[in-house]
């Protein structure tokens, strides 16, 4: 699971041309513009994720004027975006151990983002009725979060030789469907939905006769993908009409993933659409700086891509894949 908030060390300190106030600090596979002097090599200190939401709180007024929001879902807080200074790309934001006494006595890597009140910043996905909410997302069904790789590039290393394939990462929300012992049901993120004829995410699997084919074909498995379309984001697809790109079939019975032939087979059986495939390989062997690369590009209506997700073919002996996500920085930049 994604941490948002940890405690992690200087791993290099790199100057800003003609910049007498602030400088690059190099965390984890992360880059965070910091003030000038503030940290050595080897200092700790708390680093917040891009899209940590923070608590209103003394310590983190001086982030008023520039990362201050509210909505319905959150509340009012301080949001950490990607943000672009003197020419740097700076991913998050990394402050001194010594500003938070509750955490000076904890090690490199340990998660505080409960202990400091962070949460993960939502927006409200789906314009209009998402559905009536029946309760969480039944029978063990994951909820889905890559970890980016700049957070843990041990990730690149355990893939590193092994088979692979790259998707790209669609901008939209999440949407699972599933049969399970002669029922179907649809769900978003966390939350189950009531079939009704308003429901945006049961409208969605109607549409394609998920439910039916579901029903037909027999297994207990759920299908999981981006359900994308107009008033969901910012439609950066620019579609005219909603569309489900899937990329899991997880199977209820055995609580494990299928693989990726496997995958690929069922999807095209039940006539449906799995996420785009950029590339596959038997010997995954990309370096952070050309994942950044890669990750970069344009969804077919011209707009930036939100990146890519790179996953291992094979499923792991706890039914799982090896998978991480990279986003795309021309893309985060873009983001209000």
């Amino acid at each position: 699971m994604r941490k948002l908030v940890t405690i992690q060390k200087v791993k290099n300190i790199l100057p800003i041309e003609n910049s007498d106030f602030i400088e690059l600090v190099e965390i984890m596979g992360w880059k965070c513009v910091v003030k000038k002097g503030e940290f050595n090599i080897g200092d700790l200190g708390i680093y917040f994720e891009v899209d940590s939401f923070l608590p209103i709180t003394e310590k983190f007024e001086f982030l008023r004027n520039n990362s201050y929001t509210k909505n319905e879902i959150m509340g009012e807080g301080f949001r950490i975006k990607t943000a672009k200074l003197r020419g740097k790309v700076s991913q998050g934001l990394f402050l001194p151990l010594k500003d938070f006494p509750e955490c000076e006595q904890l090690t490199e890597g340990t998660e505080v983002t409960e202990l400091l009140g962070v949460k993960k910043w939502q927006m409200p996905e789906v314009e209009g009725a998402a559905g009536i909410e029946i309760g969480d997302k039944p029978y063990g069904i994951p909820t889905t979060d890559e970890i980016r790789a700049q957070s843990d590039q041990k990730l690149i290393d355990d893939l590193t030789d092994k088979s692979y394939y790259i998707t790209t990462k669609m901008d939209g929300t999440s949407c699972t469907i599933y049969f399970n012992n002669g029922q179907t049901g649809v769900c978003g993120r966390n939350k189950e939905y009531k079939e009704t004829d308003t429901s945006s995410y049961w409208k969605l699997a109607n549409m394609y006769k998920i439910p039916e084919k579901l029903t037909e074909l027999g297994k207990n498995i759920a299908l999981q993908g981006e359900f994308c379309g107009e008033k969901i984001q910012k439609n950066r697809l620019k579609l005219q009409k909603p569309k489900f790109f899937i990329f899991n079939v997880y199977d209820i019975d055995t609580a494990t993933y299928y693989n990726y032939k496997d995958f690929k087979d069922i999807i095209s059986h039940l006539g449906l659409e799995t996420v785009p495939m950029e590339e596959e390989g038997e010997n995954f062997n990309y370096s952070l700086d050309e994942l950044l690369e890669k990750a970069k590009g344009k969804y077919p209506s011209g707009l930036d891509k939100e990146g890519i997700v790179i996953r291992s073919q094979s499923i792991t002996e706890d039914g799982k894949f090896l998978s991480f996500k990279v986003i795309n920085n021309d893309f985060l930049l873009k983001e209000k």
